[in-house]
């Protein structure tokens, strides 16, 4: 397999995987919510600083991705 045709496959395979990341965070997003409203604050607390994780880890797959495809 080329090269390119490597870049390809991984950055497609990157794209599934970021978008079941943006899957799971969003289910995270409501049941902090749902946490948060039903008096369990330290726990969604918790789950807030998750959320971070994965968007900090979202933003460095979408720049592999990129990269990926622009070689």
């Amino acid at each position: 397999m080329p090269d390119s045709e490597a870049n390809i496959a991984t950055a497609d395979a990157l794209t599934l995987l970021l978008h079941n990341q943006h899957a799971l965070g969003a289910a995270l997003e409501e049941i902090t919510k749902w946490l948060a409203e039903n008096g369990v604050g330290s726990v969604a607390a918790n789950a807030m600083g998750a959320m971070e994780t994965l968007d900090a880890n979202a933003q460095a797959i979408t720049d592999a991705i990129v990269r990926l495809r622009q070689s």
